[in-house]
């Protein structure tokens, strides 16, 4: 039950997405592995292909490179999707941004409340963007706010560098700190 998932090519030729698999592996020996991982050894791709036949699963060229090409016996379509699985997975993770808020005239309970909340998306291991909103007549006074983003800064050195310093962009101040 060889798999045959095929492709045309603009040259009218089959080619799969990725790799060669059963009737299209070019070289008459093969290094073989089998389902479990055990070497077989350098055999003719005709009895690697019918090895792969009586257990009905693919042979698929997972080495081309190699002299002579390493192929393993395996079943393609659970090959294709746990590596699509495994690409996917690779996008999905990396440094994630969260954002904590804060006003001008912050309470000490709500400023101690907040800083917790930095402190712990921190050991986490996610960026945290610390943001200072203005409203109309708090613009005339940025530099309570560059206050509040400094003292956070100097409580969570120990967890934290700053990797974006202090800056005013239209009515939000902001800073990014990143884990140690």
């Amino acid at each position: 039950m060889r798999r045959k998932n095929l492709v045309p090519d603009s040259r009218g030729s089959q080619i799969t997405d990725d790799c060669r698999i059963n009737d299209q592996i070019k070289s008459r020996t093969v290094r073989c592995i089998d389902r479990n991982g055990n070497q077989i050894g350098v055999v003719p791709v005709e009895e690697a292909l019918a090895l792969a036949d009586q257990s009905n699963l693919d042979l698929v060229e997972v080495a081309p490179g190699a002299d002579p090409p390493v192929c393993r016996i395996m079943d393609y379509g659970k090959y294709k999707y746990q590596k699509s699985k495994r690409t996917s997975s690779k996008k999905q993770k990396g440094a994630t941004l969260k954002e904590v808020k804060f006003r001008p005239k912050v309470d000490v309970h709500d400023y101690n409340f907040k800083r917790n909340h930095v402190e712990r998306f921190l050991k986490a291991g996610a960026k945290v963007k610390v943001t200072i909103m203005f409203r109309g007549r708090e613009m005339a006074h940025t530099d309570k706010g560059m206050e509040i983003l400094q003292r956070v800064a100097r409580e969570v050195e120990e967890l934290a560098r700053v990797d974006r310093e202090p800056r005013l962009e239209g009515r939000n101040m902001f800073m990014i700190l990143s884990p140690k």
